[in-house]
């Protein structure tokens, strides 16, 4: 049985790998829309953005490692059609790749305000050569405003503000990730960061942009005002890159729709930041968008295409970065949950908070806390067995 991966990224590498583990021995063809080998995103927006990794450092696996797989890399040329029944997906250059079996692993495209295409300043953060743009931009332009109170904004306005950089956080939530985190959490949050020079002008939706000449000036609020830029990054969300998945025949909404095995139809499958499966003991559909679930699903898919008829059903997990503190969350956190300290305290910046919804804990979130906090996970073990929270 012939393979066909699309999308050459953490996930669709990790599937890569973990069929040749498994002992998987047939063709395999990774078709990548980048023209770089596969590379790690999350150091983006903090060690690539910031000039303290050379871009050659976030590469998955060195060129002679990815030759030990035995598998084709076509790169830099974008799939644009699948035809479900004959396995088979056209692309930009017009190729033709008919496989047995093929595993969608397209990620995500940013999301963009109206008017930003083509405006000198404007940027988005989603790829390598996204991130080197960008901090070209920030070295020479004094300005910037960040439009998104989310993970990725969050994380570029503290790498910007360490750099140096003037730097206003804008959008439409009271505090940073106060919708992911609930108040507690997020207004420390907005005091880690208003503490380390970020300006933040929250609580109004950004409406679009201003520019002269080409270039932007500014970022326009709800109310009226307009924030002075002379660089803006739009990093309000994504999108699943399954545009060219239309009139295939597979069902599409918030990602490519998967059952609990993570299979879209007979023979096809979905991995990664594009898939949206059933998670059968939470009993909801789930789109995840972090590395550690790229690489748990990618493996749990090389299972399944052997034969190993196992539902997908993982600890949801995430973390991040921003300026000398490390958050990392297990589990799902509701921001109307109710958040309690079971270690450390949240004066001295160092703790773990247990989110519990109607008695349950359904996750916890550790500050400065790492291992403390991975130790809590089966604190929520009967929430993720005992059904949806």
């Amino acid at each position: 049985m012939t393979l066909l991966v699309v999308g050459a990224s953490a996930a669709g590498l990790g599937t890569v790998e973990a069929l040749r583990r498994k002992g998987y021995s047939e063709r395999i063809t990774m078709l990548g829309a980048e023209p770089h080998l596969p590379y790690d995103r999350p150091p983006l927006s903090k060690q690539v953005l910031s000039g303290h990794w050379e871009p050659a450092r976030t590469q998955l696996r060195p060129a002679e490692r990815l030759s030990t797989l035995d598998a084709e890399f076509l790169l830099g040329d974008a799939a644009v059609s699948l035809d479900v029944r004959e396995r088979t997906v056209r692309t930009a250059s017009e190729r033709t790749l008919t496989a047995d079996g093929i595993v969608l692993a397209t990620g995500l495209r940013p999301r963009t305000l109206p008017g930003q295409d083509g405006l000198d300043g404007v940027h988005v953060l989603r790829t390598l050569d996204d991130a080197l743009a960008l901090r070209t931009d920030l070295l020479s332009r004094p300005r910037t405003v960040v439009v998104g109170d989310g993970v990725l904004g969050t994380e570029i306005a503290a790498t910007a503000a360490g750099m140096g950089v003037p730097v206003t956080l804008a959008g439409p939530q009271p505090a940073p990730l106060a919708a992911q985190f609930g108040p507690v959490v997020s207004d420390l949050l907005a005091d880690l960061h208003t503490a380390r020079g970020v300006n933040l002008r929250l609580g109004a939706a950004v409406t679009g942009l201003e520019s002269q000449d080409g270039r932007v000036t500014g970022v326009r609020l709800e109310t009226g005002e307009v924030l002075p830029a002379d660089v803006v990054v739009v990093a309000f969300g994504a999108t699943p890159n399954t545009e060219w998945l239309e009139g295939s025949g597979l069902a599409l909404a918030n990602g490519v729709v998967c059952d609990s095995r993570c299979r879209a139809a007979e023979g096809v499958h979905a991995v990664g930041d594009v898939a949206r499966w059933h998670h059968q003991t939470l009993d909801v559909a789930l789109r995840l968008e972090n590395r550690t679930n790229a690489l748990e699903q990618a493996g749990h898919v090389a299972g399944v295409v052997l034969g190993d008829d196992r539902p997908y059903t993982p600890v949801p997990y995430f973390w991040t970065d921003q300026f000398d503190t490390k958050i990392h969350v297990h589990g799902i956190l509701f921001a109307d949950a109710e958040v309690s300290i079971v270690e450390g305290s949240l004066a001295e910046r160092r703790f773990v908070a247990q989110y519990r919804r109607n008695g349950v804990v359904t996750g916890v979130l550790g500050w400065n806390m790492p291992k403390q906090a991975r130790l809590r996970r089966p604190d929520l073990t009967g929430a993720l067995v005992g059904g949806k929270p």
